[in-house]
C-alpha cells in the first residue's frame, strides 16, 4: 500500500442507517490538487472530517505523517462572536505587520476589503463571517488545505482571485489541497484530479471537473448501469462542456475523438428558437421594459434605510464607503452617487419611500398604521399584492422636473430632490419573451435592487417599468420563507394543491414525477417540509415555483445548497421551461449554462456581455489598472444608455426608449425587438459559419481529424520505443521523450482547434 501524506485505511463509518464510508483505503500525496464531488450527505464533509481528526471511523484508522499541518474550512466557523476582526482573522497582527508583506496584503485585501479591523465578528453578516474565517485559513501556512464550500457568499471577482491564489500558493508538488465544491467552474480550474463520493466509497478520477465527467460518462458506458437519469444527464453536461466556453479556453485532459463519440447522439442543450416562440404565445410581445430608469437610495446614519431592507450587500458597501476605519478592498466596485428632483403630490409617493427619504417613510408608515386601525389595506400591501404574481401596469414614471413640462411640474404640491446612492443610472433594458438573460456583479452592485424594479417590488426613483399583461413572476429567492410557512404540512398534503397533471418537454407528468426528477423520492411525500434538509427545501421551492405555471422566473443564486448531480437535473429541466428567465448567480458556470445571453451591473450600467463572464473580469481588471470602464456599446439589448442624465436632459432618452419599444410593437416577428437591439443574435450565434466558410472549416476538421490520428499512432509507437528502451540510456530516453512532448504539444493544439471550429459548424 502506498504511503500517503495524510490517508485512510480500510476506513468504515455508519450514521443511524446510512452507510458513509464502507472500507476505504485512499490517501493524499503530497502536490495533490483534489476535488471532492458526490450527492448531498453522501460523505463529503465527514471525508474532510476524518482528515482533521474531528469524527472518528467505526473500524480502520486515519494515518498522518509526522508534523503534517492540515488547515480546513469548515461550514461552520469556529470564531468567537465577541472577537474583532482583527483578533479573530488576524489573530492579533497589527496593520504594518500583514500590510508589509505582498501575499497577506493581498488576501487581507482580497477578502476583508471594506471590512473595519475592529468590528465584532458577532456583527458580521454571514458572508463577513465566511470571509473573515476563510482569510484567518488562508494566512496561515499549511501542508495540506481543506475548503469545504469556499466560493460560499463570494462574488465572481473574488473567486477568480481565490482560484487564481489556489493554483499558485504552493510551488509545483508542494502542499496539497482538498476541495469540496459545487461551482463546477471552479473545479475545473483549481484541481487535476477528482474524488467521487458515493454508495460508501471513494472512487479517484484523473484530470479537472471536464475530464472526470468523460470518465464517468465512459464508466457508465462500460458498466452497462442502470441509472438511466444520472447518465443521460452527465452526458447532456459533457456535451455542453466540450462544445461550450470552457472548451475554447482550456486545454481539455481528454481526446476529442473519444469525447465527439461519447456525445455524438446528445441534442444541442436547448432549441432557442423553439422555446421562443412558445414564450411569445405564452407571453405577447412585451415582458418586461425598464425605460431611463434611474434608483437612488438615501441613507441616514443611524437608520435604517430603504436600501437596507432592499438590498443588504449594497448597503453594507455604502456603510463602509463612509467609515475611514476599513481595508482598502483589492477591487472596489465603483459606486455613483446622485440626485433627481422629483415632483410629487404626496409624500406617500412609492418613489420617494422606495429610495428612503426619511419624511416620505414617516408617512408611509403613519398611512399603514392609519389604514390597520380602519381594518382597511394599506398602501404597501396593496403593491406587494398587486405586483406579486400579476402584469399589466407601469411602475414609477410620475413626474420629473427636467424643465421640459412646466404645466405637469407646478401641477404638483412641491418638488423633492433625492440624494444618495445610485444604483442605477438612466438604463433602459428591454426584456422579451423567452430571453434568457444573466446577470453578474460584485456584492453590493445592486443586482437584488434590480431584480426588484423587474419584478415591480420597488417603484423607480425615475424612469419607469412597464409589465407586460399576461406577466405572471415567480422569484426563486435566496431566502426560504415561503416554504417555512409551510412547515408543518406533508409533501403529499402540498403537492395535493396542484393540478394532477403538467405538460413538460411535450410529455404529460404528475406533480410526483416532476418531484422524483428533482431527486426525491416517493417514500419521501409524509415527510413534513420541516424536516427537509437545505438542500432538499432549495429543491422544494423550484419544484412549488414551476408548479404554479410563471411565465416569467427570475433565479437568485439558483445553486445555493445544490450538489452538482442535482445542479445538473435543474439545468436540464430549465431547458425546456418557455417562458422569460432571469438568473443571478456567482456560478459561471451554472450561469452561462443556463442563460443565453449575460450582463454584468456595473457602475449604474447594465453592460452586455457578449463574451460572458469573462468579458465582465476583464472589465474589472481594467478598472484596477486604472483604465476605467469601455464605453457603453451602443445597439445591444440591456445595454440601453439613454443619453443624459437625469433632471437634466431626460426627454432624448424617453423618445429613444418610445422608439425601440414601437418598433418591437410593430413587428411580427417572434424576436421582433432583437431587430432593434440585437440582443437576441448571441455572441454564438455569430460565430456560426455559412457558405464558402462552413467548406472550408469543415474540410478543416476533417484535416484535424486526419492529423490527430496520425499523431496517436506516432506517440503510441514512442510510447513502444521508450518501454523497449535500455533504461540506463538516459540520453536516449530523454530525446525520445522531448519527441512525445511535441507531438502532444501539437496534439493539444489541432484539439483545440477541432473544438473552435465544430462548435461553429453545429
Amino acid at each position: 500500500m502506498p504511503t500517503y501524506d495524510i490517508g485512510l485505511e480500510h476506513v468504515s463509518l455508519a450514521f443511524a442507517t446510512k452507510t458513509i464510508f464502507n472500507d476505504v483505503t485512499q490517501g493524499v500525496f503530497e502536490g495533490d490538487r483534489i476535488g471532492i464531488v458526490g450527492r448531498n450527505g453522501d460523505g463529503k464533509s465527514t471525508l474532510l472530517h476524518l482528515f482533521k481528526g474531528t469524527q472518528e471511523p467505526d473500524s480502520g484508522r486515519v494515518t498522518k505523517r509526522g508534523g503534517l499541518t492540515f488547515g480546513m474550512l469548515d461550514q461552520r466557523d469556529p470564531l468567537d462572536d465577541e472577537a474583532t476582526i482583527r483578533e479573530a482573522a488576524l489573530e492579533g497582527r497589527a496593520d504594518y505587520e500583514w500590510a508589509s508583506d505582498n501575499a497577506s496584503r493581498e488576501i487581507v485585501e482580497a477578502l476583508l476589503g471594506g471590512m473595519s479591523l475592529d468590528a465584532k465578528v458577532g456583527s458580521l453578516s454571514g458572508g463577513q463571517r465566511r470571509r473573515a474565517d476563510l482569510a484567518r485559513l488562508l494566512l496561515k501556512d499549511w501542508d495540506i488545505l481543506a475548503l469545504d464550500e469556499p466560493t460560499n457568499h463570494l462574488d465572481v471577482v473574488t473567486i477568480h482571485w481565490l482560484a487564481e491564489h489556489l493554483k499558485n500558493r504552493w510551488s509545483r508538488g508542494q502542499g496539497a489541497l482538498l476541495l469540496v465544491t459545487h461551482d463546477r467552474w471552479f473545479l475545473d480550474e483549481v484541481c487535476e484530479s477528482m474524488w467521487e463520493v458515493h454508495d460508501g466509497e471513494i472512487e479517484p478520477f484523473e484530470g479537472g471537473y471536464s475530464a472526470y465527467m468523460l470518465q464517468r460518462v465512459e464508466r457508465d458506458r462500460q458498466a452497462d448501469v442502470r441509472e438511466t437519469k444520472r447518465r443521460n444527464l452527465a452526458r447532456k453536461e459533457l456535451a455542453w462542456l466540450s462544445r461550450g466556453a470552457r472548451a475554447r479556453s482550456t486545454k481539455q485532459k481528454f481526446h476529442v475523438k473519444a469525447a465527439r463519440e461519447l456525445i455524438a447522439d446528445v441534442p444541442p442543450m436547448r432549441n432557442t428558437l423553439e422555446l421562443k416562440q412558445m414564450a411569445t404565445s405564452r407571453l405577447g410581445k412585451q415582458v418586461v421594459d425598464l425605460i431611463d430608469v434611474t434608483q437612488i437610495f438615501e441613507h441616514t446614519q443611524g437608520t435604517v434605510s430603504a436600501v437596507d431592507r432592499i438590498d443588504p450587500d449594497a448597503a453594507a458597501l455604502a456603510d463602509s464607503a463612509s467609515r475611514v476605519d476599513v481595508v482598502n478592498a483589492m477591487y472596489a466596485e465603483p459606486q455613483l452617487h446622485g440626485s433627481v428632483e422629483v415632483a410629487v403630490t404626496d409624500m406617500t409617493d412609492p418613489r420617494l419611500v422606495d429610495a428612503g427619504v426619511p419624511e416620505a417613510v414617516a408617512a408611509a408608515e403613519e398611512a399603514r398604521a392609519k389604514a390597520e386601525a380602519e381594518g382597511s389595506a394599506s398602501l404597501a400591501d396593496d403593491r406587494e399584492v398587486r405586483r406579486m404574481n400579476t402584469g399589466g401596469e407601469t411602475i414609477g414614471g410620475g413626474i420629473v422636473d427636467s424643465g421640459d413640462d412646466t404645466t405637469a411640474a407646478t401641477s404638483a404640491a412641491r418638488k423633492v430632490t433625492v440624494s444618495g446612492r445610485e444604483i442605477l443610472d438612466d438604463v433602459t433594458w428591454l426584456i422579451g419573451p423567452g430571453d434568457r438573460f444573466g446577470i453578474v456583479g460584485a456584492n453590493g452592485a445592486g443586482k437584488s435592487t434590480l431584480l426588484k424594479l423587474i419584478d415591480g417590488t420597488i417603484t423607480p426613483t425615475a424612469g419607469h417599468v412597464n409589465i407586460g399583461k399576461t406577466v405572471k413572476f415567480a422569484v426563486l429567492s435566496q431566502r426560504l420563507d415561503e416554504l417555512e410557512k409551510l412547515g408543518k404540512y406533508k409533501i403529499k398534503e402540498v403537492l395535493s394543491r396542484y393540478k394532477p397533471s403538467y405538460i413538460v418537454d411535450g410529455k404529460e407528468v404528475t406533480p410526483g414525477q416532476l418531484m422524483e426528477r428533482l431527486g426525491f423520492e416517493s417514500a419521501q411525500l409524509m415527510t413534513p417540509i420541516r424536516d427537509l434538509s437545505g438542500g432538499q427545501k432549495r429543491r422544494m421551492q423550484l419544484l412549488l415555483i414551476l408548479l404554479d405555471e410563471p411565465n416569467v422566473l427570475i433565479m437568485d443564486e439558483p445553486g445555493n445548497d445544490l450538489d452538482t448531480d442535482m445542479l445538473a437535473v435543474m439545468e436540464d429541466l430549465l431547458d425546456t421551461w418557455p417562458g422569460t428567465l432571469i438568473v443571478v448567480s456567482h456560478d459561471r458556470y451554472l450561469l452561462e449554462r443556463v442563460t443565453d445571453q449575460q450582463f454584468a451591473l456595473l457602475g449604474g450600467k447594465v453592460r452586455h456581455l457578449p463574451g460572458g463572464v469573462q468579458d465582465y473580469l476583464d472589465m474589472v481588471e481594467a478598472i484596477a489598472n486604472g483604465k476605467g470602464l469601455p464605453p457603453m456599446t451602443a445597439g445591444i439589448a440591456g445595454t440601453g444608455n439613454s443619453s443624459g442624465r437625469r433632471g437634466k436632459s431626460g426627454g432624448s432618452g424617453a423618445a429613444s426608449a418610445t422608439a425601440s419599444v414601437a418598433a418591437r410593437d410593430s413587428s411580427s416577428s417572434v424576436a421582433a425587438n432583437d431587430i432593434e437591439t440585437g440582443a437576441d443574435e448571441s455572441a454564438e450565434a455569430s460565430r456560426k459559419l455559412t457558405g464558402k466558410a462552413f467548406h472550408e472549416a469543415s474540410k478543416r476538421v476533417k484535416a484535424i481529424e486526419r492529423k490527430l490520428a496520425k499523431l496517436e499512432e506516432q506517440k503510441t509507437d514512442l510510447e513502444s520505443q521508450m518501454a523497449a528502451h535500455d533504461p540506463a540510456d538516459y540520453e536516449g530516453l530523454n530525446k525520445l521523450n522531448e519527441q512525445l512532448n511535441a507531438l502532444t504539444s501539437e496534439s493539444d493544439d489541432l484539439e483545440a482547434e477541432w473544438l473552435e471550429l465544430s462548435e461553429q459548424l453545429e
